[in-house]
């Protein structure tokens, strides 16, 4: 495989709409300069003293789950008004986490395969929490993102496939078609959890840190019960934070609807292509 195509684009250019279309068409999108580096700093603080497990395929590559309740700026982050304010507009419902992770690549880390986080029957990698049939994932970067630095990947419009080779439960080593995303700390990448997404190798002499937080609207739950929150766990929260740690399982649906339901709308701005066209 060639060199990918680098997507270093001036992200702050982009409009509301122009960044809402990215997220729906494209996949992905960054929010940039989300956090100072005061924020940054600690963030990674907060982060030094964790313990983390490796992956299966990698001693490189250290995770953390469950990282809600870890309280300080980890758990502030959850309620980051940019980012859940864009989020509001984007869904135009209540929102509701369902996870929040922290990784860290290491050098020597091999990349992470091509993927979805999207699987619509569930499985063992993601449970049922994937099965929901929208959820973007905010991956927070507390480092900087180089080409030697284990950069984001995407396969741009994947999600949109209805070819067998869209199937969101395969993974691939590589893609001729994939995208490179550099990423400056204090950034995040949005990713549409149906995305075929990644990671590179991590071939420099330091670290990449980030958290990923992912967040659906109310009404697309999973397919099957997946575990709630503690309520106890819920409680000792920020009142800030509290609202977004709803029901994991609820989803608003109508089995029985007829097709002539009464009051029925004659407008619904969220699927209106203007919006787009936001300032």
């Amino acid at each position: 495989m060639g060199s990918p195509r680098i997507d270093d684009r001036d992200w702050s250019r982009l409009t509301l709409g122009e960044r809402i279309r990215m997220l729906e068409v494209d996949g992905y999108l960054v929010l940039p300069d989300l956090l100072s580096p005061e924020q940054v700093a600690r963030l990674k603080a907060e982060t030094a003293p964790l313990d983390t497990i490796h992956t299966d395929y990698s001693e490189r590559q250290r995770v953390r789950g469950n990282m809600s309740f870890q309280g300080g700026a980890v758990t502030d982050l959850i309620a980051h008004p940019p980012t859940v304010s864009f989020l509001r507009t984007l869904f135009g419902d209540d929102i509701v986490v369902m996870s929040y992770a922290y990784a860290r690549s290491e050098p020597g880390h091999p990349g992470i395969s091509l993927h979805t986080d999207g699987q619509p029957y569930g499985s063992q990698i993601f449970g049922y929490e994937g099965s929901v049939p929208v959820m973007v994932r905010v991956l927070y970067y507390l480092d900087d993102l180089t080409p030697e630095v284990s950069p984001f990947r995407v396969v741009p419009h994947s999600h949109l496939s209805l070819h067998a080779d869209g199937n969101p439960y395969t993974r691939y080593e590589s893609h001729p078609e994939e995208v490179m995303v550099p990423v400056k700390a204090g950034s995040a990448a949005l990713i549409n959890h149906k995305v075929f997404h990644g990671n590179f190798p991590n071939t420099g002499d330091r670290a990449r840190e980030l958290l990923a937080i992912a967040y659906r609207p109310a009404w697309a739950g999973p397919v099957e019960a997946v575990e709630a929150w503690d309520p106890e766990d819920v409680a000792t929260l920020p009142e800030a934070v509290q609202p977004l740690f709803g029901d994991k399982s609820q989803r608003r649906a109508d089995f029985h609807g007829g097709n002539k339901p009464a009051n029925m709308r004659s407008e619904a701005p969220g699927i209106n292509v203007s919006r787009w066209e936001r300032a």
